[in-house]
């Protein structure tokens, strides 16, 4: 048996990554059809009971073929299959991560928390709360991730029986997606993210849908490959028809905005990336701290002086598949709490002030709590100062060493007391004279085979007289 794809091409009239106004769409498109090609002892009737969605179709297949009736047929035979009636079977996506606030509900059925591992399929609805997350991994191996306040439903997820073509819709309610989509190796490959006012087709790319229902706009941004957007209410659109078709074509590192029931806004360039700064830096303080640097004035796809806004995400893998948390800020510093150690993956991001989000950049980080207490007082009836201090973990193997520093300017430049190599907590200076003393704590360990160091904070006192 052979099963080929024998879809009428369609007229191709998209505008381009840089154009804004969308040409007329094709009035109607031609019938698509699917050659099969027979195997010795065939009949109508089951070709159809196989292959369509009605084993009665087998008369359709009679007149559109000029068969005289449903007997067997010869090997080798190549019939016309009407693309619209072929038979299609479900398929699921499973739950590969989820994080925070996260629930499912099938049809009108009430909401119920959704968990890793869960399995879903067409008529599934999917929500998730503040800081939830949910990844869904589908059978060709495509991802579609949800971040916080968002609300999508599965339309359609099935595959043609005949031709093993996928036939993917999701509606975006509310809130963010992300999908990484498998290149579609036949041309009646479909997936698309529909929202209430656009659909984003695509035939194997990386990109980004975001819809505001209070401002009712679609935001489209695409990382890789190519995107075809259309206006909800105008898109009637078939397995197999080309993303050239689309209203709108954009291209990798384009995005555009879509108001409510009007055409895709223009294809406007992303913004370039921003990058970290201390990239290698431990995270051992009480917060998880990031310091940006913002993508420079003149880059080829867009300008600091452009941003509006920036996102920083923390996931468990560096594809951000397991998202845990998701900050917009409006300045160059982002802080989150509670994070447990380990390693972590965060992604940064401009957001322009067309609300377009751009480029990303991914950076792996340690998380390892690693404090430092320490006081300071004097000695009853005497010019002698204590000093201690302890640190709030010990490594597996070795011991914790310190350094004590003190001085006379806050910037301890020349250090009156520099005791290293210390390991123990405690330290007595004596026979000070009167005056402001500032002093600090060193603390370093090596762990795992890496060297950490943490300090505590320059403190000072006054001796009198």
């Amino acid at each position: 048996m052979l099963a080929m794809a024998c879809f009428a091409p369609a007229v191709a009239h998209a505008q381009s990554a840089g154009a804004s106004t969308p040409k007329q769409r094709a009035k109607a498109a031609p019938p698509a059809y699917v050659s099969y090609v027979t195997r010795e002892g065939d009949t109508l009737y089951e070709i159809a009971s196989r292959y369509l969605s009605d084993s009665g179709d087998w008369t359709v297949l009679s007149r559109l073929n000029r068969v005289p009736a449903p007997r067997r047929m010869h090997a080798g035979v190549a019939l016309r299959l009407p693309a619209d009636r072929l038979k299609q079977e479900p398929e699921t996506a499973r739950v590969i991560a989820t994080s925070g606030p996260a629930e499912r509900a099938f049809g009108k059925s009430p909401y119920v928390p959704l968990a890793t591992g869960a399995t879903l399929g067409e008529g599934d609805r999917i929500r998730t709360g503040p800081n939830g997350f949910v990844t869904l991994a589908l059978s060709d191996g495509s991802h579609v991730t949800m971040t916080e306040d968002a609300m999508l439903d599965i339309g359609k997820l099935r595959h043609t029986t005949l031709t093993g073509a996928g036939d993917r819709q999701l509606a975006l309610h509310r809130g963010r997606v992300e999908s990484e989509v498998t290149h579609a190796t036949k041309p009646d490959d479909r997936f698309e993210i529909r929202s209430p006012s656009v659909v984003a087709g695509v035939r194997g790319t990386h990109f980004r849908v975001a819809y505001d229902g209070d401002i009712q706009a679609t935001v489209v941004e695409v990382l890789d490959g190519a995107v075809g957007v259309d206006p909800a209410a105008a898109r009637a659109s078939a397995p197999g028809v080309p993303l050239q078709a689309s209203a709108q074509l954009l291209a990798a590192r384009f995005g555009s905005v879509t108001r409510a029931d009007g055409a895709p806004g223009d294809a406007v360039p992303l913004l370039d990336a921003p990058t970290l700064a201390q990239p290698s830096r431990v995270q051992d303080g009480k917060t998880v701290v990031f310091d940006l640097i913002p993508p420079p004035d003149g880059a080829s796809t867009g300008t600091a002086s452009a941003v509006a806004a920036y996102r920083v995400q923390i996931s468990r893998d560096a594809d951000q598949l397991d998202l845990i948390r998701d900050l917009r800020v409006s300045g160059l510093h982002a802080e989150f709490v509670d994070l447990a150690d380990g390693t972590y993956f965060v992604r940064i991001a401009a957001i322009g002030r067309n609300g377009l989000e751009g480029l990303p950049r991914v950076y792996g980080f340690e998380r390892r709590q690693f404090g430092l207490a320490a006081s300071a007082a004097p000695r009853t009836g005497s010019h002698d100062y204590e000093f201690r201090w302890f640190v709030n973990r010990a490594p597996a193997s070795g011991q914790t060493r310190f350094r004590f520093v003190m001085a006379a300017t806050p910037d301890l430049r020349y250090p009156l007391v520099d005791r290293a190599d210390l390991t123990g907590g405690q330290l007595v200076v004596s026979d000070l004279p009167p005056g402001v003393y500032y002093w600090t704590v060193v603390a370093e360990q090596f762990d795992n085979g890496r060297f950490y160091q943490t300090s505590s904070a320059v403190r000072s006192f006054t001796l009198a007289r």
